[in-house]
């Protein structure tokens, strides 16, 4: 996927926002700093740094200033409500300075915090690669957990088997 088009571009943030933020409620207070094995992330460290290097990493780094990113402990948010409002909050930050980025400007190149130059459009793409990374993450620890979760889109696995087989059926493959 080419990012080249400003609208385009926050109208698909707005739905990957909106499949990761709907896995980020199904996080139980009870669930929210646990930890599968030492030094891995919880649930409430992985949510405080998705907004955190949205903010102020990828949103800083597109208008040409250097990150800012805070980490992700839980200085930043604590508990479930906090962490929450945390993330919800410099969302909306991050959206608005994405809003401000022109078409031109999609083409043009900015600084990772490596110092490599890379487009601005490919650096939005690797931003929504990185969200949905630990999206996978979420729906990994919650199923270890025991939470039930939403389909990402729609339909369950075992839904899109059943459907197939239905299908199959009725064409007699």
């Amino acid at each position: 996927m080419e990012i080249t088009r400003a609208q385009p571009f926050l109208e698909y943030l707005d739905r990957v926002h909106e499949r990761t933020r709907k896995v980020i409620l199904c996080v139980r207070d009870e669930d929210v700093e646990w930890h599968a094995a030492p030094d891995r992330f919880s649930p409430g460290d992985l949510i405080r740094h998705l907004a955190g290097i949205e903010r102020f990493m990828y949103a800083e780094t597109v208008h040409g200033r250097p990150t800012r990113y805070p980490g992700h402990g839980r200085e930043l948010a604590d508990g479930r409500t906090a962490t929450l409002d945390f993330y919800d909050r410099l969302h909306a930050e991050s959206r608005g300075l994405f809003a401000e980025l022109s078409d031109a400007r999609l083409a043009e190149k900015c600084l990772t915090p490596a110092g490599s130059p890379i487009t601005v459009g490919k650096w939005l793409r690797a931003m929504i690669e990185h969200e949905s990374h630990h999206r996978g993450q979420l729906y990994f620890i919650l199923g270890m957990r025991g939470v039930t979760t939403p389909p990402i889109y729609g339909l369950t696995s075992e839904e899109v088997r059943a459907r197939s087989a239905e299908s199959a059926t009725l064409t007699g493959s």
